[in-house]
This record gives C-alpha cells, sequence and structure tokens, in this order.
C-alpha cells in the first residue's frame, strides 16, 4: 500500500510511525510534513488546504489510502472531494465532520437525542450575550462555535471575566469566523478524559483512553493551548466507566448522526468530562487528538491500516482493536510565549541523541533552516512520548528524554501524569 498522510504536526509524526509498522505498507507520503516525519516518509510541498494539488498528486503517485490528520481540511469537505474522484480517504464526510466544526451543532444533536453534557445557550448577538450573563451561575465556560485550534474555551470564575471572553471572541475576533456564535454553558465539576474510537457508521471499535493536559501552567492554569501532554489509558476510566461512556455517549452518538443524514465514518473523539453523575460530552472532534495520538497509538497492538483501509472503503469493521498492557505518556516542549506571542527559529539541542527503543520524540512545529539545522517553527515543538510496563518509570524516561533536548526559551509543565500517580497511589 502507498499512504498520503496529510498535515504537519505531532499528531501526523505518530500517524506516520503507526503506519509504517504496518506490513501492508509499502511507502508513506507526507504532506507537507516536518523534519521528523522526513526521516520516515516522503515529504510532498502542498498544503493542507490544496485539494486539488493533495488529490492530483493522489492519482499520480497511486495512493492507496490518504489519511488526514487536522480538522480544517475535514472540516471544509476534503473527503467529500477525495471520494467524488474515486480517491481512497479515511476521515468523515463535511455533514458529518460538522460534529467539530461547530459546537452549536453538537449541541442541538446531543439535546434532542438526549446525550449527557452541560446545560447552555447559543448566543449571536454581543449586547444579548453580555445582558445573559447577569443571569447565569458561575465558574461558566464561554466557546467560540467553531474551529480555534483548541483555544476557543474559557473558563470564567465571574461576569467580569465572561464579558472578557466574550469581547475576545466576538468583538475583537480573535478566532474569527469562529466566534460568530458563541455557546456560553454550565461548569461541570469533575475530570476531563478522552476516549476514541474509529467507527465504520454503525460499528465501533474503541482505541485507549487518554487524558490531555490543556492549561499551559502546571495544576491547569492559565490560558488552553492545543495539550501540553498526555498519557494513555486514563486511569479515572476505569471499565465500569468505559461501558456507560460507550453505552451513554458513543451508541447513541453514532445512530443520532446517521438519523440526522449525517453518517459519521473515521475517528470519532469524544472529550469527556468524568462528573459524580457520570459521563458527560465536553466537546467532540472529527479526527485524531493531538497529542492524544502520541501516547495511543503505541498501545495500538492491531494492524491500524489494515482498519483505517476497511473504513474508508466502506466496509463493516471486523472486531474490537487489541491493546497492548502497557502505558505511555507524552510530554509536549513548547516555546517560550505560548499560547501567546512567540518567536520560532530557535536551534533545536539533542535530537541526535539515542534515548532508547521505548522513547520517540515527535515532531509537532519544527523545520529546517538553510543549513539544514532543525529549529522551532511553532507554539508547540516536540512531543517527547516514553511508553513501557510501569507508569512512574514511564514518567521518568519522558521527563528524563525532555532534559536531554533543548532549544532557547523551551518551556513544558512539570507535572504531566500527576493525576495519575493520583488514582493508581488510591
Amino acid at each position: 500500500m502507498r499512504i498520503l498522510v496529510i498535515g504537519d504536526g505531532g499528531r501526523e509524526h505518530a500517524l506516520v510511525w503507526k503506519l509504517l509498522q504496518s506490513p501492508l505498507t509499502e511507502k508513506i507520503f507526507c504532506a507537507p510534513g516536518n523534519p521528523g516525519i522526513k526521516q520516515m516518509a516522503e515529504c510532498v510541498d502542498l498544503k493542507t488546504s490544496d485539494f486539488d494539488g493533495l488529490m492530483n498528486f493522489a492519482r499520480k503517485n497511486q495512493i492507496d489510502l490518504t489519511v488526514v490528520g487536522p480538522e480544517e481540511p475535514l472540516v471544509n469537505g476534503i473527503v467529500d472531494e477525495f471520494e467524488a474522484q474515486g480517491l481512497s480517504i479515511f476521515g468523515p464526510s463535511k455533514k458529518a465532520a460538522e460534529i467539530e466544526g461547530s459546537k452549536a451543532f453538537t449541541k442541538y444533536l446531543l439535546d434532542k437525542y438526549k446525550i449527557p453534557t452541560a446545560d447552555c445557550i447559543v448566543l449571536t448577538d454581543f449586547d444579548e450575550a453580555r445582558g445573559y450573563l447577569t443571569e447565569i451561575e458561575y465558574p461558566a465556560v464561554v466557546k467560540a462555535d467553531g474551529l480555534a485550534a483548541g483555544k476557543g474555551t474559557i473558563i470564567c470564575q465571574n461576569e467580569q471575566q465572561a464579558e472578557t471572553a466574550l469581547q475576545k471572541i466576538m468583538v475583537e475576533r480573535a478566532f474569527g469566523a469562529a466566534g460568530d456564535k458563541v455557546i456560553v454553558e454550565r461548569f461541570m465539576v469533575g475530570e476531563e478524559a478522552s476516549v476514541l474510537a474509529l467507527t465504520d457508521g454503525e460499528s465501533l471499535a474503541y482505541l485507549p483512553s487518554a487524558q490531555d493536559h490543556k492549561a499551559i501552567f502546571d495544576n491547569d492554569e492559565g490560558p488552553n493551548t492545543g495539550g501540553m501532554g498526555a498519557y494513555s489509558p486514563a486511569p479515572v476510566i476505569d471499565e465500569k466507566m468505559l461501558a456507560r461512556i460507550q453505552a451513554e455517549i458513543f451508541e447513541p452518538t453514532i445512530k443520532a448522526m446517521a438519523k440526522e443524514n449525517r453518517p459519521y465514518r473515521g475517528i470519532l473523539y469524544a472529550g469527556l468530562m468524568i462528573t459524580a453523575a457520570g459521563p458527560k460530552v465536553v466537546e467532540f472532534n472529527c479526527r485524531f487528538g493531538d497529542p492524544e495520538t502520541q501516547v495511543i497509538l503505541p498501545l495500538v497492538k492491531t494492524d491500524l491500516l489494515e482498519v483505517m483501509l476497511r473504513v474508508a472503503r466502506g466496509k463493516r469493521l471486523n472486531d474490537r482493536i487489541d491493546i497492548y498492557n502497557r502505558w505511555a505518556m507524552c510530554v509536549v516542549v513548547a516555546s517560550g510565549g505560548y499560547p501567546g506571542n512567540y518567536e520560532n527559529g530557535k536551534r533545536i539541542f539533542g535530537l541526535d541523541k539515542k534515548l532508547g527503543d521505548d522513547i520517540v520524540v515527535f515532531h509537532a512545529g519544527t523545520r529546517a533552516d538553510h543549513d539544514g539545522q532543525i529549529v522551532s517553527d511553532g507554539g508547540r515543538v516536540l512531543g517527547v512520548t516514553a511508553f513501557g510496563d510501569d507508569f512512574l518509570h514511564v514518567r521518568e524516561q519522558a521527563y528524563w528524554a525532555v532534559g536531554k533536548i533543548t532549544f532557547d526559551k523551551a518551556y513544558y509543565r512539570k507535572d504531566i501524569g500527576a493525576k495519575a500517580l493520583a488514582h493508581l497511589r488510591k
């Protein structure tokens, strides 16, 4: 099989790394890719938004399967365009991808089909929204409706903070058209975790649970980012809780999407709040998570390419996905100042060091400069991932490896995995 992976981040690096392990794989291309991916696959200078260029490349190079990493091409309908040309592609259609593209649509779906989530109101007018802020309990959550690279959710402790959030989203247009609508949501008390499943539109095959760390600072403080680290599996989701998540959230959601004439095929990511009353939906994503993918895929024993091919070709999923009984943890090394202003072009030292077979450094925001040196090129630069049988050892290895790699103003959280340790000590 000749595979094309679309994207240039840590998630795509992890997908290339995993798909390369399949005996079905002959060659992998990645568009546009990054220096880390270039060590495993042939990088192609095409933007993720260049649908015509990507389709022409797939035809000319006899690509057997295209795998889409980021959400934006999916929400903009890349799957529909590929399939109209008879090209095999893994991911949901444009109508199905609206489950991530519009939080207002998702709330409508969850409410209509009685799938557990937080109470909310959807607003389109700034003055009306500001007036509503006087009527609600705090803390509350203000969300931009559309795609905001993981940064469009703002937890507000009081009315003043909520008004500032509205101003940022609706007036200053910090997230562009994503702020045409806002969702003001009741704050849910609990612990967040994620579950991902591959689906053919009816059957579901579940991947290991994970827990992301979205806030920039330790102890989950500061503004949200795209994700500062993750581990898998998440101890907060035991077998009993997973059964509830499957029965109360995933199965009814897939049935609901079919009833809404939006059959969902691909990967469905559920961001969940595990509350005292049970699991509730925080958000859905229409693609693999980032950095969750970096910790989930090392635990997958089943040939991922084989499963993706079945889904892309409209066949039924065979069986559940087999999982290794081990742990994985990823620490994201970011540019100083992220998620605000930061500098690119910082030379990265230590990438050539031998870190061991159970440690992988996934490139998230890197490029080669004119001298061929690898430099930083984004807010999240690297995802240092370790995996093994004992979580404490895995955590120590991940942070040990982080200490071997550096660049000017590099920043990372020091408490990734602390919640897992607390659960395990109990």
